[in-house]
């Protein structure tokens, strides 16, 4: 292999990449448009089966605006792991066009093959689908109140280690090498977002985490900008984290509570957000928005587990991510009501009341059971 070229060609898709970014900068405004399509993914694994609770309940949210044509629901089912694994891409691109076609996307868990896995050398859906819609904003809350946790990451989305996993090299059969990127205005359109949402969310404070001491140019260039996009917001305080104490400093009982707004690469965000959401119940509990200028894509942050589906205990899979993650998207297309009464009903229903509960087994309730206790909630307020 030619090395050199191999890099040289990273590098000239990277620059093409950093022009479009400065120029692709004009936000969509749904209130501006006839009809809002909103895509169901249900994905691999458990998925489809959670995913077809949370779109029940959207559906009998927005029932008014459906029948009146402002919103119309659309299901794709053709991003699995076996046509992904046919099409030998992470998106077929007959799949690809049918998710261009929405506006926003409500999305269950897909599978990432690992090395050796039977399904071949096929990246990440999830990536792919950030990197093709420029879903570059990655935004997880976590809240727990009775702990005095209320936390927002903003975590970058395309740029990092992951987006780039599929274009690592080996070089022999003991030395492999990984690329990492970080751009300014890739970084800048983040820190944006963060900042932004502390001011119109009446937070005082936002955290940037990075390895700027070790990792000094990309992590080095990700606080640098991030710092200068601080400027503009002299009302709010800001601090930095390294990634290793930070994630010490979130389980520390007496300074995780004076955390609001985090900002935050990739990777890091990956790792930090997952850790969050155990204070809250699980991974199973978080949903997370996937933000860009002309796409959005909501989705469950926990894997497919496969296990499920094969003990046949599908139907007993919590649907509380995607459902959370359903609340975000109402609040993003601008149906805040309904966003209110679905995340009240959730807490109620899994923390106040709690009349029925999901243990994943059949001693517990299904997913069906679980979204008539949400929809019967919803329509009692």
């Amino acid at each position: 292999m030619d090395y050199q070229k191999a890099f040289a060609d990273i590098v000239s898709q990277q620059l093409v990449r950093l022009e479009k970014l400065k120029q692709d900068n004009v936000a969509i405004d749904y209130k501006k448009l006839d009809k809002i399509i909103i895509g169901i993914i249900g994905g691999d694994g458990i998925g489809p089966a959670i995913t077809a609770q949370a779109h029940r309940v959207l559906e009998e949210l927005l029932s008014d605006e459906v029948a009146e044509g402002k919103v119309e629901f659309r299901t794709i089912t053709g991003l699995t792991i076996e046509n992904r694994a046919k099409a030998q891409k992470a998106i077929p691109d007959s799949v690809l066009e049918e998710i261009k076609m929405c506006h926003v996307l409500l999305k269950g868990p897909t599978t990432t093959p690992r090395k050796g896995d039977i399904w071949g050398n096929i990246d990440s859906a999830n990536v792919e689908m950030r990197k093709q819609l420029d879903l570059f904003a990655n935004v997880r809350p976590v809240k727990v109140p009775d702990e005095g946790i209320d936390w927002t990451f903003f975590r970058e989305n395309t740029e990092c280690l992951y987006a780039m996993g599929g274009q690592g090299v080996d070089i022999n059969d003991d030395l492999a090498i990984d690329f990492r990127v970080i751009t300014t205005p890739g970084t800048r359109r983040i820190a944006k977002q963060a900042f932004e949402y502390a001011k119109n969310n009446d937070k005082t404070k936002v955290s940037i985490v990075t390895k700027a001491n070790i990792v000094k140019k990309t992590d080095g260039k990700f606080l640098e900008v991030c710092k200068e996009v601080a400027k503009d917001y002299p009302g709010i305080e800001v601090d930095d984290w390294y990634i290793d104490i930070m994630t010490a400093k979130l389980i520390d009982p007496n300074r995780r509570t004076q955390f609001q707004v985090l900002v935050l690469p990739n990777l890091y965000g990956d790792i930090l957000t997952d850790e969050a959401a155990e204070f809250q119940g699980g991974v199973g509990t978080a949903g997370s928005a996937n933000i860009g200028n002309k796409y959005a894509m909501f989705e469950a942050i926990h894997g497919s587990a496969p296990r499920m589906v094969e003990e046949g205990r599908e139907i007993y899979a919590d649907p509380c991510s995607v459902m959370r993650a359903g609340v975000m998207l109402l609040s993003h297309i601008g149906y805040q009501t309904q966003a209110d009464k679905l995340a009240k009903a959730l807490d109620i229903c899994t923390i106040t009341e709690r009349k029925i509960v999901l243990t994943g087994k059949p001693d517990g309730a299904t997913n069906s059971e679980f979204s008539d206790y949400i929809l019967a909630t919803t329509k009692n307020m």
